[in-house]
């Protein structure tokens, strides 16, 4: 079997509660969602087999790889997470929560992130909810912080990067104060655009 692969590299986590984390990160091409603030060119690929995605990640010092898209569910097998996990992987996934996966394939994942876009999230764990604050979009992020209560998961917030400078503090700023004024959320910034590393 092959699977579509946008691009595998090595970098650190810039996101979310791993932030830091040496990681080498597989990103699967397409998606079934399309955001407006989408940052991602994800949807040109290689199709390439479990066995080369496993020789690709081995080049590098870290056990911790980053599954993330577009969105992998369309893509992850049972064939592909027991690869890697045979190999000693630690699995992390980032998804927009919208695919089932089955306990099949969630035993096989050590970290999920859920970045939901759309309702219902039918992903069935979650181990950190994070979400894009644009400042209008207040209502999904109280469903969001629902969702992460029932799963017992973490709350990152992170502020929309819409390209403009001013803009962009403005949307920090307000992440800011909604997060001082619900603070079962945590700050999430895209540290490796401001490291300027992928």
């Amino acid at each position: 079997m092959h699977y579509n692969i946008n691009e595998i590299f090595y970098s650190l986590q810039g996101e979310g509660l791993r932030t830091g984390v040496p990681s080498v990160f597989v990103r699967f091409s397409g998606c079934n969602l399309r955001c407006h603030f989408c940052d991602t060119a994800h949807e040109a690929h290689t199709p390439i087999t479990a066995d080369d995605i496993l020789a690709e990640v081995n080049r590098y010092a870290t056990p911790n790889l980053v599954l993330t898209g577009g969105e992998p569910t369309l893509q992850l097998t049972p064939q592909l997470l027991s690869t890697l996990k045979r190999a000693g992987k630690h699995i992390a996934i980032e998804t927009n929560g919208s695919i089932a996966l089955g306990p099949d394939r969630l035993a096989l994942i050590d970290w999920i992130t859920v970045s939901p876009k759309a309702l219902p999230v039918k992903i069935e764990r979650a181990d950190e909810v994070k979400m894009v604050f644009e400042g209008t979009n207040l209502s999904a992020i109280e469903e969001a912080g629902r969702l992460a209560r029932r799963m017992n998961a973490a709350m990152s917030l992170q502020p929309c990067d819409v390209g403009e400078p001013q803009r962009n503090c403005r949307i920090l700023a307000d992440t800011i104060a909604y997060i001082l004024a619900n603070p079962h959320w945590r700050l999430s910034l895209q540290t490796h655009k401001l490291l300027s590393i992928r």
